[in-house]
This record gives C-alpha cells, sequence and structure tokens, in this order.
C-alpha cells in the first residue's frame, strides 16, 4: 500500500492534497536564501488522532515530515524537502478552554495569536508574547521557533508561557509534558525542550500556556539622538535604574530615512537613532517623564512623550512600519536576527553599520533594545547575481559580529535552515553533539523535519 493510501484509510479525503500546483504553495515560509524541496502530499489534520495516523505511517514508511503552522518563519524552518509529507497545523484552530482562576489557556497549534490575545481580553487578561506577525503566525509556530515579539523586555518570550504540552512522538505515541499549575518541578523539563525545536523532536497538538492579568494601556515617548552611540547610552540608564518599560525599541538612520520616504513621517534628517520606549504601569506618565530626563542626559535632542493612547499609536507607527518601509528600498529583504548583551548593542549598531559600507549594501537596523535583539535588514536586488552575493556575505557577518561581542544568533526567529552552520559555531562541538543525541531519542529514524537545526 502506497502513502497516499495509507493516509486515506485514517484521514477524510478533504485533509489530503496531491495536486502539484497546490502543494508546491506549501514549499516554504518567509526566508530569503533557503533552499525548499517538493513535498509528495500535504495533510491538514483536524484532530490529534489524524496526527497519530499520519505519524504513525510515515515512520512504517520512513517518510521525512515537514511540520507547518502559518508559514511566517524567516528561517527556512518550515521548508519542504524533496518527498516529504508536510503537515499543516492550521486546521487545529480550537481554543479549548480559558480559565481565568488558574490563569491559563488550552488552545491548538494552529491558533492564530492574536486571535488567543483577543479571546483572553475578554476575560481581562493577558497573553504577552506578540511577534510582528500576531495576526498570522500561529500559536504552534510561535512555539517551534520560540518567537518573541516587542513587549519581551518586560513580559519574556513564548517560552515562559508554555506551561504544558501534548506531543506527538515520531512514531505517533501521544505524549503529555508539564502542568496546569503555577509551580511544578517534577523530573527533567521536556517542555522547554520542545519550545524552539522547530519540530525536529515531535508535533504540539495541543498547549497550556500561562496567562497575566490585563494591564493598564500603554503610554509612550519617542526620543530622537544624534548617534546611535547616544541612544544605546540611554537604553543602558533605563535598565540600569531599574525601569521596566513595557516597550523599548530603537531604529538606525537608515530605518529612520525608509520610513520618512514611504510615510512623511517628518523626521529630522539629523536624526541618527530613533528610541521608543513605553510603559503599561499604573503612573505611566511618571515613568515617562524619569525616561525622558535619562534620554535628555544621554543627548537626546527631543523628547516627545505623548499624553494619551492615540499620542502613543501616533510615536509608535514609525516602528510599525520598518519592514515594511524597507522592502520598498530594493527588491528583496533579508531580516538578521542577532541578539546581544545590552551593553554590546551600540558595538552591534556600529559594527552593523561598517558591514553595510564594506559591501555597499543598504542594512537598516531596528531592535527590541530593551533586549538586546537586533533586526539587521539587508536590502537588495535579487534579480543581481552579484548583489545576491554580497547580501550573503553581509548576513554571515553580521552572526559573526553578533557572537564576537558574546551574542547569539537568533533571539527569537530561529535556526531552520538559514543558520544552521551558525548553530553549530555558537555551540560548539561537545553542545552540538549533546543536542544531536537528544534529537536520536526523539526521532530514531531521522524523519522530523530533516535538514533543520543541525
Amino acid at each position: 500500500m502506497d502513502l497516499i493510501a495509507r493516509l486515506r484509510a485514517g484521514l477524510p479525503g478533504e485533509a489530503i492534497l496531491t495536486d502539484p500546483d497546490i502543494t508546491g504553495s506549501y514549499a516554504n515560509d518567509m526566508a530569503s536564501f533557503c533552499e525548499a524541496g517538493t513535498p509528495a502530499v500535504v495533510v491538514l489534520p483536524r484532530t490529534v488522532e489524524q496526527v497519530q495516523h499520519i505519524m504513525r505511517t510515515a515512520t512504517e514508511l520512513r517518510v521525512p515530515v515537514v511540520p507547518q503552522g502559518a508559514r511566517t518563519g524567516l528561517s527556512g524552518a518550515a521548508n519542504a524537502s524533496d518527498g516529504c509529507l508536510v503537515l499543516s497545523l492550521v486546521k487545529m484552530d480550537r481554543i479549548i478552554e480559558i480559565n481565568p482562576v488558574d490563569r491559563i489557556a488550552v488552545v491548538e497549534p494552529g491558533v492564530v495569536n492574536a486571535v488567543l490575545s483577543r479571546a483572553v481580553n475578554e476575560h481581562g487578561l493577558y497573553y504577552p508574547p506578540d511577534p510582528s506577525s500576531w495576526e498570522e503566525c500561529s500559536i504552534g509556530g510561535n512555539i517551534g521557533t520560540a518567537s518573541g515579539g516587542l513587549c519581551c523586555v518586560k513580559y519574556g518570550v513564548t517560552a515562559e508561557y508554555v506551561l504544558g504540552l501534548d506531543v506527538v512522538l515520531a512514531d505517533g505515541r501521544l505524549l503529555t509534558t508539564g502542568r496546569r499549575t503555577a509551580k511544578g518541578v517534577a523530573g527533567y523539563d521536556l517542555t522547554r525542550l520542545f519550545v524552539g525545536s522547530e519540530g525536529s523532536l515531535g508535533i504540539v497538538v495541543r498547549a497550556v500556556l500561562a496567562l497575566k492579568p490585563e494591564p493598564p494601556g500603554q503610554l509612550a515617548l519617542a526620543a530622537e539622538f544624534p548617534s546611535t552611540a547616544a541612544a544605546c547610552e540611554a537604553v543602558c540608564e533605563i535598565m540600569a535604574r531599574g525601569h521596566a518599560p513595557a516597550l523599548l525599541e530603537l531604529m538606525d538612520r537608515t530605518s529612520i530615512r525608509a520610513v520618512n520616504a514611504m510615510a512623511q513621517m517628518g523626521l529630522p534628517d539629523s536624526t541618527e537613532a530613533l528610541l521608543l520606549a513605553a510603559f503599561d504601569t499604573p503612573e505611566p506618565a511618571a515613568d515617562l517623564a524619569a525616561v525622558g530626563a535619562l534620554c535628555t542626559a544621554a543627548g537626546a535632542t527631543e523628547v516627545v512623550p505623548a499624553e494619551t493612547a492615540a499620542e502613543s499609536d501616533l510615536l509608535l507607527q514609525a516602528r510599525r512600519l520598518t519592514l515594511t518601509a524597507l522592502e520598498q528600498v530594493k527588491s528583496a529583504t533579508m531580516i538578521d536576527d542577532v541578539c546581544v548583551p545590552r551593553s554590546r548593542l551600540a558595538e552591534m549598531l556600529d559594527g552593523t553599520a561598517a558591514i553595510a559600507e564594506k559591501y555597499g549594501l543598504t542594512i537598516g537596523v531596528c531592535a527590541h533594545a530593551g533586549d538586546g535583539n537586533t533586526h539587521p535588514t539587508v536590502c537588495f536586488d535579487a534579480a543581481d547575481p552579484d548583489e545576491s552575493r554580497r547580501a550573503r556575505a553581509s548576513f554571515d557577518d553580521i552572526m559573526a559580529l553578533g557572537l564576537q561581542l558574546g551574542g547569539t544568533i537568533t533571539g527569537e526567529h530561529g535556526v531552520g535552515v538559514l543558520k544552521k552552520e551558525w548553530l553549530a559555531r555558537e555551540l560548539g562541538p561537545v553542545g552540538l553533539e549533546l543536542q544531536r543525541g537528544i534529537k536520536d531519542v526523539f526521532d530514531p529514524l531521522g524523519i522530523l523535519n530533516p535538514g533543520k537545526l543541525f
């Protein structure tokens, strides 16, 4: 019995896609410079039992399986390999439970981040992880890549909100990890092991997520600086003085000019860096005043605090438009995701500017400055082979710079195909050997998302 016939024995017909014109559209996520193969079939299960049937079939026939969510990722982690079975979890999109007493939500992996966020808001609760693609990205994908967002400086990343998981293993067995309780230390923390594993250890089919009380509305300020060094000094002072901003973002000159060109934001050409801070504390105006004073002391040429939520939204608009604006500079962009210690942030930005000059490229940087997570965005002409080569070379130089500064090659986008060579450099031979050993325990046949991570 062949693969399709085996799948049909446990799946409804509409859950199995074999038309090459359709299956080809599931070949890749949004990453640049990442090869993608041609899947043999795409399956869209709706139940845990269907996922188990898929994995048992794949194990029996030794067929590689590539799990997918919304495919908004930026590392190639969801890219198909030739002849694989693409396991799309977008149809498993139920919010099973929202519990205000225990402050948890139980969800399936296909639930869209924004849908969950709005649903828990109705109960006076808050799910903090907010990737920039939150209107599209799925919780399963967020778990797979351990994604972050703008609010990480105060609230942390996805890993800190995953309490427990139901995972279908490579052989079809169902594993339950973690807990529903606020505390729990029984055994090894297998839940954290799956978070960030990019579908290489098992298929997440249900998640227990921690929630927080919904905070007050934010108030923001914008501060203009004559240099990135001055802006980064302000970031260091803000954090060293014990402030807890809900958002602390930085844009470099290239990003500012791209946004100005697209949206006529009216930011002065003399602005070399724009720092945006927001607080959701009981007295946000007082916090903004204190941070504004620190920005002025660090050399800010202008500090503009908002007085209302509407004014805050206007101030933050430039940051939200950054990627869209940089996409208009050239025909293609390559978004890096290097995280460094806050104390080395200025060196990271200045070093990236030097790399842009070295390769004759436009590279804009926006950063989650409060946690040191930078997003250098290389703009290039994909139709120009030499410019594409320089773009890829600059990308590698940026990652090397991040490691040199004591950072990591990815803070929230994951490794996938794009950075697996760099993962080996960051982990070192002993770390790499142990991680491969863990992979072998969960996936001895190597059928789960092959070619990713290692």
